[in-house]
């Protein structure tokens, strides 16, 4: 979330770089203004109180002392009195408190100078456009098709164990996504990342932590037996990790990746665009995940975009990367680049990996920081992107290298799935 600090340094630039975001902070920062003044008048009127208490006391010893008991029982029915007071200011107080916060976890981040105006996905901006075009006949066939074809994928029988949106891979299919799990750990581990392996459920505590909560929570699935939530993606228990830390500034940068299932609701998808494996809710992904120093965070989230880019070159996918405009970008996010494969069958250009900063706005709500040379500790910034989301890769792998022969094998590939093509 949004510091008081920079609320406070500068409201109407707050406003105005939220509204890049569509989101109209008017209101809702002069209730953080109104209920930081507030707060302040209560601390000082409990500070006083407090004082005025200490000073009773003493008198009230020295009243005893000196063998004034009247004065002296006086003055104690005087302090019960005030500490009924000062609990009264204490209640308030913390009431108070946490109206400020419930207001500050509800105003998304500010984005990045960078990010370009824009309410949709139609004003995201191409940076950037790579890899070859593949060319197929006219009786290439969609990814659903060629996995039925090939027993590959059953959408079937996901539907039979669970419902829509949760398939079953069989055979070469399920040895392809267990190729592309370890390649991707692997060429992270290469650059550097150290793997976990987290949970897949998390407390309410590391919702919040990472923005999820409240932004997000019809999107997850909610285990009521226990107070826990399915993880959408591995950011959450890994940035989670760094909850409550006061990292050395020797220890930074921290460079975690992990391979985990995620969990998404994905309420109200329906259509063409989420027929097959684009659209799940059950899916595997990779993820890279980086605890900066402010001032290295953006060469960092170039490193993060280069590494994406180096496993679709690897892959031999047709890839472009999208710098999101403010009205697409996610509710925690301080500046997003999306990247998007080529999909030959289905001639449409599919999501596959977003790599943010998220700045301070996650450290302030895990209240992760580093602690400088002078000793004081300050907000670390967060980062995290997708190295990458299988099911579209796997989509545009089986499209993009169908052949009359079978589906070829991306070379790099080979090692771990033991065979160069599937027929």
């Amino acid at each position: 979330m949004l510091t008081l600090q920079q609320i406070k340094a500068d409201p109407q630039h707050i406003i105005e770089r939220l509204a890049v975001k569509g989101f109209d902070g008017q209101k809702p920062i002069a209730r953080v203004l109104a209920l930081d003044e507030m707060r302040r008048d209560l601390q000082l009127r409990s500070d006083n109180a407090s004082a005025e208490l200490n000073k009773m006391a003493a008198s009230i010893g020295k009243a005893m002392k000196e063998g004034r008991r009247e004065e002296a029982e006086a003055a104690k029915e005087k302090v019960a009195v005030l500490k009924e007071e000062q609990k009264a200011l204490a209640d308030e107080l913390a009431r108070t408190e946490e109206s400020m916060r419930n207001e500050l976890l509800n105003i998304p981040n500010v984005p990045y100078s960078g990010v370009p105006e824009g309410k949709t996905a139609e004003d995201n901006v191409v940076e950037k456009t790579g890899g070859k075009m593949p060319e197929l006949g006219p009786d290439a066939l969609p990814h659903w098709d060629l996995a039925k074809k090939y027993n590959l994928i059953d959408f079937d029988l996901g539907v039979k164990i669970t419902g829509a949106g949760f398939p079953v891979y069989l055979g070469k299919g399920a040895k392809l996504q267990r190729a592309l799990i370890q390649f991707f750990l692997d060429e992270a581990s290469a650059a550097g990342y150290l793997e976990v392996q987290p949970p897949y459920v998390v407390n309410e505590a590391s919702g919040y932590g990472t923005g999820q909560l409240p932004d997000k929570e019809g999107q997850m699935y909610f285990v009521s037996a226990d107070k826990l939530y399915l993880i959408p993606t591995a950011e959450v228990p890994v940035t989670n990790l760094y909850r409550d830390v006061i990292i050395p500034a020797d220890s930074l940068p921290v460079k975690n990746c992990a391979y985990s299932a995620c969990f998404r609701r994905e309420a109200g998808s329906y259509g063409k665009d989420v027929r097959g494996l684009n659209r799940l809710h059950q899916f595997d992904k990779v993820e890279i995940v980086r605890i900066e120093k402010p001032e290295n965070s953006y060469a960092a989230l170039e490193e993060m975009k280069d590494h994406v880019q180096g496993l679709l070159d690897k892959l031999g996918l047709p890839w472009h990367i999208l710098r999101l405009c403010g009205g697409d970008m996610s509710f925690t996010s301080a500046i997003t680049f999306d990247f998007e494969v080529w999909s030959a069958a289905q001639g449409r250009w599919l999501e596959v990996s977003s790599v943010s900063n998220f700045e301070t706005y996650q450290a302030n709500r895990l209240k992760c920081r580093y602690r400088g040379e002078d000793k004081k500790t300050r907000l670390c910034h967060t980062l995290n992107g997708s190295a990458l989301a299988l099911p579209r890769i796997m989509a545009a792998l089986l499209e993009n290298n169908q052949t009359p022969r079978g589906i070829v094998v991306p070379e790099v590939l080979r090692k771990y799935t033991g065979f160069d093509i599937i027929d």
